[in-house]
């Protein structure tokens, strides 16, 4: 028997579990969002936040593949806000961007109604498209369960929602890097560092890789822009750990989301395995690990299986070793007065990162902007954030890229559609390089397996098997200096859209020329990684991490008409200029 539930899970919590043989859904019908303002103590101060229907995250959303759904969204903000259906395929006026498709943004003290079919299965997650609310606290986890069989069998499950928090207004900690890049930096090199490292290294090697460094405004501690978070599983601090049930030898389905603003997390349950069953909402193939990294927007749904009564610690470790999300399972539910986990040590970047991407560049800015791309296309991508919830008092508006944060509409007159040549299809460039390695290393004990998009395999095959049509090189890059972002050299604000013609085969290939990590987000559509798959079994993905400098290329089906933002999904590296706008159309020959 399929229950159906009328609305959003009332009652239920972010904690989901099924009994075996039983699936929730919801009926087709209406949905009801409010954002607005709330009072939280995340970090142990009092602090104002956003908030979806008075919570933080906001309430779990659960759809059944095939509904027609109604989300009517009320601002009662004194700003204007928007809700983006991270994931989801819909039409285009629905994806919840400002200034794309015609969507104006929630404008306050106005409702907004969403309309669209559930077109897929799978762990995704929503969260506001406007200014910086989503670090602010405008979002939640979204569940829709397949129309037909699931093919990922559990006797229980559980969504994992993790965020980062700090009672500073977005607008502040933004003016803070434009002032300081490297003001939420607290492992800064010192004298005594260096004077260690020269004993290990030798003088001259020592000096000289400070002074690379110093070159380009970084240091190798530079692992994360945002220090000093406060992090939450399902809303709870780590003083106040999530609590969840479980029984000896259950399948348990754990949906992780990484709904952060700017962390990078790694994920890990001491004494068992993680089966991987789906990545992005899309089902892989299982694959068995001890630990997995999840980039920032990314999902994955993990199984677990205990072996015994003994409580479970959900573990998930900053990327910069600041601090932990953490949660626990037990026969009870009741929370397990567990030791905090030891903090495994900051990793630090390298020149060797850099690799050949580095050659030729001028460190001093890693401004991009002089670099020849006469030979490139220069259909960047672009991500757009309604400028209007923005603490103006704040801000100095010179600092931002006002385009990108939604202050004014493109014209695509003058679209610029040149394409690259291919290069040999036959050997996806990402797959035989080490552009799958995690920078920096995750720290797992020897012999732990750690998840790499090497390992991921299409559960389901793949329709379109064409060989690309064409390559995008999509260069990411930017100056810690002035704190700017940019794609192929140009912030948002300065560039054209890519333009990709409806129904072609396109290649995108994205090199870092930064030593930042970039998740990378293309709206309203699915990208497969070339990942040393067949093409049939290529894996979907709508967050595609590109480590320092790495290259990673990816392969599209341009099937889904409109406007679309493609940005990095590090919040602050968005609104400093990190996207683009993708038109998908029926083109002119030669447009």
């Amino acid at each position: 028997m399929r229950i159906k539930y009328a609305g959003w899970l009332k009652g239920l919590g972010l904690g989901i579990a099924m009994a075996a043989g039983l699936s929730t859904a919801t009926a087709a019908g209406t949905y009801e969002l409010t954002i607005g303002e709330t009072e939280v103590s995340f970090s142990g101060g009092k602090a104002e936040a956003f908030a979806v229907n008075g919570k933080v995250p906001g309430p779990l959303l659960r759809f059944e593949e095939g509904e027609e759904v109604t989300i009517h969204v009320t601002n009662t903000l004194d700003v204007p806000t928007s809700v983006h259906w991270h994931g989801l395929l819909l039409p285009g006026d629905m994806d919840g961007v400002p200034g794309f498709n015609g969507f104006p943004g929630i404008a306050p003290g106005e409702t907004f109604t969403y309309r669209f079919p559930i077109r897929q299965a799978g762990t995704y997650w929503y969260h506001a498209h406007s200014a910086y609310q989503e670090q602010e606290g405008v979002y939640g986890p979204l569940v829709i369960d397949p129309k037909g069989e699931d093919p990922v069998k559990a006797d229980r499950e559980h969504v994992i929602f993790l965020s980062d928090w700090t009672d500073e207004r977005g607008a502040q900690v933004h003016a803070n890097l434009k002032a300081m890049p490297d003001y939420y930096n607290y492992a800064q090199n010192t004298l005594l560092g260096f004077f260690r490292e020269a004993s290990e290294e030798g003088f001259s090697e020592t000096l000289a890789e400070r002074a690379a460094w110093g070159e380009m405004r970084m240091m190798p501690s530079d692992i994360a822009d945002v220090s000093g978070y406060t992090f939450l599983m399902n809303g709870q601090p780590e003083r106040t750990p999530w609590a969840g049930t479980f029984k000896p030898h259950e399948r348990v389905r754990l949906r992780l989301i990484n709904g952060s603003a700017m962390t990078y997390f790694d994920f890990r349950i001491p004494g068992h395995k993680l089966q991987v069953v789906q990545a992005d909402g899309q089902n892989v193939e299982p694959v068995s690990v001890d630990e997995l990294r999840i980039a920032v927007a990314e999902t994955y749904d993990v199984i677990v299986t205990p072996h015994s009564a003994a409580p479970l610690q959900l573990i998930a470790e900053a990327m910069d070793r600041s601090g932990f999300a953490l949660g626990t399972l037990s026969t009870d539910g009741a929370p397990a007065n567990l030791p905090r986990p030891e903090q495994r040590p900051r990793g630090e970047l390298a020149m060797s990162d850099m690799g050949m991407h580095h050659a030729g560049m001028d460190h001093g800015d890693m401004d991009h902007g002089s670099m020849d791309h006469s030979q490139m296309p220069q259909e960047e991508m672009s991500h757009t954030m309604d400028h209007g919830s923005m603490n103006h008092g704040e801000m100095d508006h010179g600092e931002m890229d006002h385009e990108a944060m939604g202050h004014e509409t493109m014209d695509h007159g003058n679209m610029d559609h040149g394409a690259m040549p291919m290069k040999n299809d036959s050997v996806p460039p990402s797959a035989l390089s080490r552009d799958h390695e995690l920078v920096p290393s995750v720290g797992a004990p020897e012999g732990a397996r750690v998840l790499s998009y090497a390992d991921l395999r299409a559960l389901e095959d793949n329709d379109d098997l064409r060989a690309p049509m064409r390559e995008i090189e999509v260069r990411l890059g930017g100056t810690m200096e002035r704190y700017l972002w940019t794609i192929n050299g140009k912030k948002f604000s300065d560039a054209e859209p890519i333009k990709l013609n409806y129904g072609e085969r396109a290649r995108l290939t994205f090199i870092n020329e930064s030593m930042m990590n970039h998740p990378m987000h293309l709206h309203g559509m699915f990208v497969e990684l070339e990942n040393g798959q067949p093409r049939e079994k290529q894996p979907r993905k709508h967050i595609v991490n590109v480590g320092p400098g790495r290259s990673y290329s990816v392969e599209i089906t341009a099937d889904e008409p409109g406007e679309w933002a493609f940005h990095c999904h590090l919040l602050y590296h968005m609104a400093s200029g990190m996207m683009r706008k993708v038109v998908v159309a029926e083109l002119p020959e030669g447009a």
